[in-house]
């Protein structure tokens, strides 16, 4: 038995280095990066941030590890209006670290710089751009005004922070009931009125449409009477009794009636 345990140490001394080794190193996942620490050296290595892989150092030592891939965090917000009305906004942020520029994010903000740097930006941004525009306009004609205005002041707000704001989204606006209902109203009366303001527009046109289509039967009328003279019907009516006479049919035609007057013909039995 005794054997058995003394073939068996040297895997355990084996098993035991390895462990010794893998705690001696850091592995950094894909789409991070990280910052490596000293710490009977010089403290936080400048101008080297480590890639994705496993690095080696001594257990003493430690890298922080940042994720550098697009990060979403959800806000809650309470502001106020133009008009001192409370607003409830939900807001995502979208953001990522500066990879470029971790060994300076470490020192001055450090891992947690979301909560220490951004997040209270937010709040503060939103708030004071809130108190520019009335519920109506955050909650719907200019809520993506609103939005591009968080958007600008946060990213000047993060220039000197070394962190990336790649957008801000207003999720939802809840605003007191009545204002919602006001607004809504208001709303629905705007799109009636530009319903009626169409309907009119329509209806002038048509008004338009039918008196062109008068004046043409008019004038059309009045160029053809104006062709049509008494000879030029004498004429047409002799034509036409000339026709009549010379078909086969039974008829009496009259000539002679009052003077200007067309022949008048009777009958018109067929054989």
């Amino acid at each position: 038995m005794s054997d058995k345990r003394l073939q068996l140490l040297p895997l355990l001394l084996v098993a035991v280095f390895a462990m010794g080794l893998i705690g001696c190193g850091t592995q950094v996942p894909s789409g991070h990066r990280g910052v490596f620490y000293y710490k009977f050296g010089d403290g936080t290595e400048f101008g080297t941030v480590y890639s994705e892989g496993f690095t080696w150092h001594l257990p003493w030592n430690k890298m922080f590890v940042y994720k550098v891939q697009l990060q979403e965090n959800k806000e809650s917000l309470t502001i106020l209006s133009s008009d001192g009305a409370t607003i409830r906004m939900e807001v995502s942020v979208l953001y990522r670290p500066i990879w470029e520029k971790l060994d300076s994010l470490q020192v001055t903000i450090g891992p947690s710089y979301y909560q220490v740097s951004v997040a209270p930006s937010i709040r503060g941004i939103a708030r004071t751009v809130a108190g520019n525009y009335t519920p109506e306009e955050i909650y719907a004609t200019k809520r993506q005004e609103v939005a591009e205005r968080l958007i600008a002041s946060l990213k000047d707000a993060m220039s000197d922070k070394y962190i990336e704001i790649e957008n801000v989204v207003i999720r939802d606006v809840l605003i007191p009931a009545k204002i919602s209902e006001a607004i809504d109203f208001k709303l629905t009366a705007e799109q009636e009125s530009e319903k009626m303001k169409f309907t009119i527009a329509k209806e002038r046109l048509e008004a338009e449409r039918k008196r062109i289509e008068a004046q043409g039967i008019a004038d059309f009328q009045k160029i053809v009477s104006a062709g049509i003279t008494s000879s030029l019907l004498k004429w047409k009516g002799i034509e036409a009794t000339l026709k009549i006479a010379e078909s086969p049919n039974t008829k009496i035609v009259i000539i002679g009636n009052e003077a200007g007057s067309l022949p008048i013909i009777l009958g018109g039995d067929d054989k």
